[in-house]
């Protein structure tokens, strides 16, 4: 099912102002909040709709690659919440199970027995690490060595993994108790360290470039970095201080998923500070044809 347009959701023009924005927000917030709509799932339904809409209209920046991309220019899933579609009750996020048995292994995770009935004491203690990848690797997965208590496991990270989430290897923590019990869990939480000049921001990938004022104004082509490698991209002539430009399928996967997001190039202009004699009387002189007329 398609997402509704934002400016839809909260029933404003396009070209609404920000109090404007506000005011229809609060006014719907009141309307469907869970407080006042107790057990009624269409209207905590529309409650998520429309803090989702407001969370991009009211910042600036999204608001504007929401304007130019559509729900592609805030994440994919317009929230630009990393844990989308992953969250449990109270905004809990899931753990990824790579080995686990399945429902019953989950029903003992959390009530302490399984398929062979109550578990209690004969269930060994459940461990805890911390891994560290690097940000291509967040996107496109990776396969890393761990050593617990000695010994040491082959941990397959998902494509798309955000920093702070964690995996669960069922069996792979504190040895059982009793010769018939089962060993406790390991949870992996992996963090994800910092790109020099790429973001991220749920399936998207964010950077800024700079082109001269003169770049600017006759048209260009820059060599954009992306994780895919570096790629060329046509800037066109008058290109405006602060434009977004898309590069499709150069994002991050979302979990679960081949497709990625979109990479989000914001382009700068940068305006000379010191100008030599000749330079001045260009910009003068293409100051005064403008007067005149003659560029449109």
């Amino acid at each position: 099912m398609s997402k509704r347009d934002y400016y839809e959701v909260l029933g404003v023009a396009k070209g609404a102002s920000d109090d404007e924005i506000k005011k229809a927000f609060r006014k719907l917030a009141v309307k469907y909040h869970p407080d006042k709509n107790p057990g009624n799932k269409e209207a905590e339904e529309k409650f998520k709709e429309i803090n989702e809409a407001y969370s991009v209209l009211s910042d600036k920046t999204k608001r504007s690659r929401y304007d130019q991309f559509g729900h592609a220019g805030v994440g994919g899933d317009g929230s630009g919440d990393p844990f989308a579609g992953f969250r449990g009750a109270n905004g809990q996020s899931f753990n990824f199970d790579f080995g686990g048995s399945g429902f019953e292994d989950i029903l003992g995770s959390i009530f302490g027995f399984g398929g062979g009935g109550f578990r209690g004491a004969r269930r060994g203690r459940d461990y805890r690490t911390s891994i560290t990848i690097d940000f291509e690797e967040a996107i496109f997965g990776a396969t890393k060595t761990i050593s617990v208590d000695g010994n040491q496991t082959k941990l397959k990270i998902p494509a798309g993994i955000y920093d702070g989430q964690s995996i669960r290897l069922a069996g792979k923590g504190g040895e059982a108790p009793t010769a018939d019990g089962q060993r406790g869990d390991l949870y992996v939480e992996v963090r994800v360290r910092a790109h020099k000049h790429l973001t991220r921001e749920g399936d998207l990938i964010l950077s800024d470039v700079t082109i001269s004022m003169v770049d600017a104004v006759l048209g260009t082509e820059i060599d954009v970095e992306t994780v895919d490698g570096k790629i060329t991209m046509k800037v066109p002539a008058g290109t405006q201080p602060g434009t977004n430009f898309k590069l499709s399928g150069h994002g991050a996967p979302h979990l679960g998923s081949d497709q990625r997001g979109p990479h989000i190039v914001t382009v700068n202009v940068e305006i000379p500070k010191n100008l030599n004699k000749k330079q001045r009387e260009l910009i003068e002189e293409f100051g005064k044809a403008k007067k005149k007329g003659i560029f449109r």
